[in-house]
């Protein structure tokens, strides 16, 4: 590998390897790259060049392909390209549902019992929050005794943000001003604009890295309730259906799974029942 110290870096990605790293991607973390995505790819990955002092992509192809580069590289180019794009009570009629419907339906099933969810492909935190916010007022009122929530997702450097749960406080713009005083803190320092969750949310969270081609999901919890909102949009149809159905393999009997907004079952064959665009139930 040929390594030299610069800064600036002006080399660009040819078709061949925009192939090469594109079939990569696919097989460690099933997302689809057509060649109208080049320019992103090869942009997204000119940080990488930088931070590795390298000057050319045949360079770090090789180095990436290598032993060192599938230890060390592999999660730093993951996070890169992957997008994560998340907002706090995104699509909020979800939320709606979970406590009109799903909570009352959950509790006729099993019993005054704490609820199990995973917020698979988490992001940056704003999902798994918004679920914790909605299911403290659902504990205040007596309606569930308690909750957890596991939230996955294959970047390391989304999870350390959510771990940390500090954000611009333009994010929390929207939120009604009683849920911001209840759960977010302002900074002591007046200048600095931003807000950080309080731990006493913070700590029922639970992070961890998670990609969604594993070959099983080895976790041995089954969730009531699954979100996994604007994540399969990015899979071919085939590998939607692979890790919906392991998806669904997480889910209890009567459980639900949350799509996102541009996200359907059509014509893929998983153990789901349509309640409502988006929201499935496990049969």
């Amino acid at each position: 590998m040929n390594i030299i110290p610069i800064n600036n870096i002006n080399v660009q990605l040819t078709l061949t390897q925009f192939r090469q790293l594109s079939s990569f991607i696919y097989t460690e973390v099933g997302i689809k790259m057509p060649e109208a995505k080049k320019t992103m790819l090869e942009s997204r990955l000119l940080k990488r060049l930088r931070a590795l002092s390298i000057d050319n992509f045949n360079d770090y192809i090789e180095y990436l392909f290598s032993k060192e580069g599938i230890a060390k590289e592999l999660v730093q180019m993951l996070d890169v390209v992957t997008t994560n794009k998340t907002d706090f009570f995104r699509e909020p009629i979800h939320f709606e549902y979970l406590t009109q419907i799903v909570i009352p339906e959950y509790l006729q099933k099993e019993g005054f019992k704490p609820m199990h969810i995973w917020s698979a492909g988490c992001s940056t935190g704003e999902e798994p929050y918004t679920l914790s916010m909605v299911l403290e007022y659902e504990v205040e009122k007596g309606i569930i005794p308690g909750y957890n929530i596991y939230a996955t997702d294959i970047s390391t450097k989304v999870l350390e943000k959510a771990i940390e749960a500090v954000y611009q406080i333009k994010t929390v713009e929207n939120i009604p001003i009683d849920i911001k005083r209840k759960f977010f803190l302002k900074h002591k320092d007046p200048n600095v604009k931003t807000v950080r969750i309080k731990p006493e949310l913070r700590s029922k969270i639970v992070f961890d890295r998670f990609n969604f081609m594993d070959e099983t999901y080895l976790s041995s919890e089954l969730y009531d309730v699954i979100f996994c909102r604007n994540v399969i949009i990015y899979f071919d149809r085939q590998t939607q259906e692979k890790v919906i159905t392991k998806l669904c393999s997480k889910i209890k009997t009567g459980g639900y799974l949350f799509l996102g907004h541009s996200e359907s079952i059509t014509n893929l064959k998983v153990p789901l029942k349509s309640i409502r665009p988006t929201v499935f139930k496990k049969l």
